[in-house]
């Protein structure tokens, strides 16, 4: 009787421990959490989610010729036409020259001339569909790549969802703004080895258990409502992506407020495909600290 007796007071206290240590959140909060979760697992299931990716080529100078035969510059997976045809590249313009009967859809019709191609750093990107395939050029410094998308890839059907951290209000941060006049320019590393340079209008300073973090952003807030971070914590590359994650955070109101939620804290695009080119923490936005908010890992992308 003795040992039930312990047994079951041992059992309340750990229960007791359980209930004290898990993460509170208020139901309303917790709800429009999961409403942004929802949201986010719908649009990667979008025929133009990083889901469905399955190349990127670089082009070269000149002349590339492009379809599924091997001996083409680049090659297109099976389903394609041997033979699609040729993009030149020269001076930083892309121009396509189709084959015949090529099949090439631009705007729902077929490309029967050269079309010169505007790349995803502009507006009205050129969009082309080649059957169950769609591309378009992207620009990353001085690179041109074509960007490949598989529209009945099979992931977006298959995707299940994320695994996420207990939604947690103390993750929900006030931050105030401080605001740099003139904006500085700040290099911002690419997967890719490369680097950006970005305006950088300011700085987001915040506390948490008593010590001062900050996260540099941007974007001038005056033409925003919401600014984009990117950032590294101590979780990357055990139980989060090793390459940092996003996170949008509202623009601050007059007097430099504005609030960081890391419970909406997202996997960059490079999390699900290999064919993403994404940004890099900074060495200022890498944090000295564990954020156990938001999403986790996803597949084996740890690096």
């Amino acid at each position: 009787m003795k040992l039930i007796k312990w047994s079951l007071v041992i059992l309340a206290l750990l229960i007791l421990l359980s209930c004290q240590s898990a993460p509170k959140a208020d139901p309303a909060y917790s709800a429009e959490i999961e409403e942004w979760y929802n949201n986010r697992i719908t649009g990667l299931k979008k025929e133009n989610s990083w889901l469905n990716l399955i190349g990127l080529f670089w082009l070269q100078e000149g002349v590339n010729t492009f379809g599924s035969d091997p001996n083409n510059t680049i090659i297109f997976p099976e389903k394609a036409s041997p033979f699609l045809g040729k993009i030149v590249l020269e001076a930083g313009k892309t121009v396509l020259y189709p084959n015949k009967d090529s099949e090439i859809l631009y705007d729902g019709k077929p490309v029967l001339d050269s079309l010169q191609l505007v790349d995803d750093t502009q507006q009205n990107t050129t969009i082309l569909d080649t059957g169950e395939l769609r591309w378009y050029i992207i620009k990353r410094g001085d690179r041109f790549g074509i960007r490949l998308r598989d529209l009945k890839h099979k992931l977006l059907t298959e995707f299940k969802g994320i695994d996420r951290f207990p939604v947690d209000e103390k993750w929900r941060i006030s931050a105030k703004f401080e605001r740099m006049d003139p904006p500085k320019t700040i290099e911002i590393p690419d997967i890719l080895g490369g680097t950006t340079q970005e305006s950088s209008y300011g700085t987001f300073v915040f506390t948490i258990n008593g010590k001062t973090y900050r996260l540099e952003t941007t974007g001038d807030p005056a033409k925003l409502k919401r600014m984009f971070v990117v950032f590294g914590d101590a979780t990357n590359r055990k139980t989060t992506y090793g390459g940092g994650r996003f996170i949008y955070i509202p623009v601050p109101d007059e007097q430099g407020n504005s609030v960081i939620d890391f419970n909406k804290a997202y996997n960059p695009p490079c999390v699900f495909s290999p064919y993403a080119t994404c940004p890099l923490p900074t060495e200022a936005n890498t944090l000295d600290l564990a954020i156990k908010a938001g999403e986790q890992m996803w597949g084996d992308a740890h690096h």
